[in-house]
């Protein structure tokens, strides 16, 4: 099942968890991207407040081509990279990987420039998702 924000797009997938996580990682790749961080929220919260929830992880990812574009375009681009993408567990126990939607995400900086590399990272994202 597709899902879209104002903010993001993605989709429920059918595969586990861990599963859905490291084949993210493998079509990221495929797409030019590498994962420059990693954030386990699950672990997070259980560590920082004792609380438990869901398998959720936010992963940074960084396709350094166009980055290294993007900030010749605009210095201060950096707080707005890198593109995250997460893969948690729904409500209804499916697994959802979502992408931070590049071209809403640097379409407010009003720059031709960039939305045209956002309109470019964005596809890239898509063909993404639809491998997985």
């Amino acid at each position: 099942m597709e899902l879209t924000t104002a903010y993001a797009f993605g989709r429920t997938v059918s595969l586990p968890y861990a599963d859905a996580e490291r084949k993210v990682r493998e079509e990221l790749q495929k797409e030019g991207f590498g994962v420059l961080t990693e954030i386990d929220i699950k672990g997070k919260f259980r560590e920082k407040l004792g609380r438990e929830f869901r398998d959720y992880i936010i992963l940074g990812a960084c396709n350094p081509p166009l980055a290294w574009e993007a900030f010749g375009h605009e210095l201060n681009i950096g707080t707005l990279l890198p593109c995250n993408v997460v893969v948690y567990t729904g409500d209804d126990g499916e697994t959802v990987v979502m992408v931070m939607d590049p071209v809403a995400a640097l379409g407010v900086i009003g720059n031709p420039a960039l939305t045209e590399l956002a309109v470019t990272v964005k596809q890239k994202m898509e063909r993404m998702l639809a491998a997985l």
